[in-house]
């Protein structure tokens, strides 16, 4: 997102200077006017009537306006002022409110009641009667919901028998006024407010020659939809064969573009195979063949190959949603350790799974359109089982962690259950990263890893000790700075006090010691000791031991370990 900070005090401007975004600091007024239509939000720092007096003659329309947020000049409240869900503004107040530290103050209806925003939904387009049906959904009259293909909605969409209705269609053109015509040719239209839901249920299976006029595919696959009575505007994919994966009138249509191998395409069993096709490419079928595998084992295929004089077009129908799993790090603890891009996936899933306080650690991201599995500590394999079944069904699930997903948490657990390779998967999934817990507690120590160094857990549930313990005598042997992951619980008492007895062997025992417990939590602490001196009852689960190498020292009260 395409962003500007403009201050006009020191104060603010010091705020700003966290925030990454382009900034200003001067005539507040005249760079707002002067970059609108540039920027897609805008962060002031100013009370927020004077921020309604500059913007106010500049609005349009709140499809098109950009986000607009105001920041106190003390950094307590990030208020989201314009542009709330289609500018982007009560995402980027979140944002903003993480890296502060503020509190985010958002008063859009749907936001504060936690009410499903119909022009929001995750995957979904609306259109339609979206502010009278969500006014009604305010007031507690639930629409009428026609969805004959039992397309899966939010959680938080509940039915009723309101005169408002909410149509669930890849149909081109609907009839909305009856739900026994729904399915006619009929041209959209109704006597009472309705909101049409535009699910990505349809896959393009394309195959074109090298160098096909991006003018011809577009045009070939506008009438095959249209000869079909199908929405373009559920159009989720395309599908083809690998060698076409960069073929600029593939890329040209600006979707998703997923590939097989000639080889795995063959398999297919398609209504018109082609010689020529064979010969060419090696698989009899690509745009239906695409189409079909795209759609999954329980799809349909719509409409047979189309040809033009350079492409070839079908359609296919999924049945339920590609899924999606995103293993997730939500940083050491504070809010303002989480990456947008955490946020980000949290706030699109569907299903939030993880261990009860993980899932707790980001509950500010969470609204009743989200369902929550709460997994106790010790059940990673059932946890990460769950979570891959529920993608397999077409739901969009965010497995939690704390720290980074791939650093002695879910993502190696899960991966390891999937199938491989992982593109066999009917589901996509994605590793978000975020902070580690060493480097959330070397911050709060200094610059303890500011040279070579080692992490190492010290959890001998999966790992047996005798394996541990040569990765200690290695990492003491080579003069790494250690960071002990797991150092010590309730059942693990001893492996501390032995994982500092093998480091003792190749260092002294003034040698500088950190521990950090519950990092960018309320509890936190941090004690800087040494190895001779290091109290094992300061340790337990939620702690980071960082031992240092024989050249990190101690300055102004910091741990350092020089280049």
């Amino acid at each position: 997102m395409n962003v500007m900070s403009i201050t006009v005090t020191d104060r603010g401007r010091t705020l700003a200077d966290r925030l990454p975004y382009a900034r200003s600091h001067g005539d507040l007024a005249q760079t707002v006017r002067s970059h609108w239509g540039q920027m897609e939000g805008f962060v002031l720092f100013v009370a927020v009537g004077a921020a309604v007096r500059i913007v106010g003659p500049l609005l349009a329309d709140k499809s098109s306006d950009p986000a607009v947020v105001c920041v106190d000049e003390a950094g307590r409240f990030a208020v989201a002022v314009a542009g709330g869900h289609l500018g982007g503004a009560n995402d980027l107040c979140r944002q903003v409110a993480d890296t502060l530290g503020s509190i985010a103050v958002i008063t859009t209806a749907t936001d504060a009641t936690a009410t499903v925003a119909l022009d929001q939904m995750t995957d979904l387009r609306a259109t339609g009667d979206i502010a009278e049906v969500t006014t009604a959904m305010l007031n507690g009259r639930y629409p009428e919901i026609v969805n004959p293909r039992g397309w899966p909605l939010p959680p938080g969409l509940v039915a009723g028998g309101g005169p408002e209705r909410i149509v669930v269609s890849d149909e081109a053109s609907v009839d909305t006024d009856s739900s026994a015509a729904f399915g006619s040719s009929a041209a959209f239209g109704s006597s009472a407010p309705t909101v049409l839901v535009r699910p990505p249920s349809l896959v393009l299976g394309v195959g074109a020659s090298s160098g096909a006029p991006a003018k011809d595919l577009a045009l070939l696959i506008e009438r095959s939809l249209a000869a079909a009575n199908l929405a373009i505007e559920s159009v989720g994919e395309i599908a083809t064969v690998d060698l076409k994966v960069n073929e600029p009138a593939l890329v040209a249509l600006g979707l998703p573009i997923r590939t097989w191998a000639a080889e795995q395409l063959a398999k297919v069993s398609v209504p018109n195979p082609s010689g020529v096709v064979q010969a060419a490419v090696g698989t009899p079928s690509v745009a239906e063949a695409a189409a079909l595998l795209a759609a999954g084992s329980d799809g349909e295929l719509l409409v047979n190959k189309q040809s033009s004089a350079t492409a070839t077009v079908a359609i296919a129908r999924r049945a339920r949603p590609r899924g999606h799993l995103a293993l997730v790090g939500l940083g050491p603890g504070s809010g303002s350790h989480r990456t947008p891009a955490a946020s980000a996936a949290v706030r699109n899933a569907s299903v939030v799974i993880g261990y009860g306080p993980y899932v707790d650690q980001c509950r500010d991201l969470l609204t009743s359109s989200h369902e929550l599995i709460r997994s106790p500590i010790g059940e990673e394999e059932d946890r990460a089982r769950r979570a891959l079944a529920l993608a397999a069904r077409g739901r969009r699930v965010a497995m939690v962690c704390s720290g980074d997903a791939g650093i002695f948490a879910m993502a190696s657990v899960t991966l390891a259950l999937a199938r491989d390779p992982i593109c066999d998967i009917d589901f996509d999934v994605d590793v978000v990263p975020g902070v580690p817990a060493a480097q959330a507690c070397a911050a709060l120590l200094g610059s303890p890893l500011g040279h070579d160094h080692a992490v190492i857990s010290l959890s001998d549930l999966r790992t047996p000790w005798t394996t541990i313990e040569a990765r200690l005598e290695a990492a003491a042997s080579s003069d790494l700075v250690v960071a002990l992951y797991n150092p010590r619980s309730l059942g693990r008492t001893w492996q501390l006090d032995a994982a500092r007895t093998i480091l003792r062997q190749s260092r002294s025992g003034a040698t500088p010691v950190g521990v950090v417990s519950d990092a960018g939590r309320p509890n936190e602490t941090v004690v800087i000791t040494t190895l001779e001196d290091l109290d094992v009852e300061l340790v337990g689960m939620t702690t980071c031991v960082i031992v240092g190498s024989t050249a990190t020292q101690v300055i102004a009260a910091r741990m350092v370990t020089p280049r």
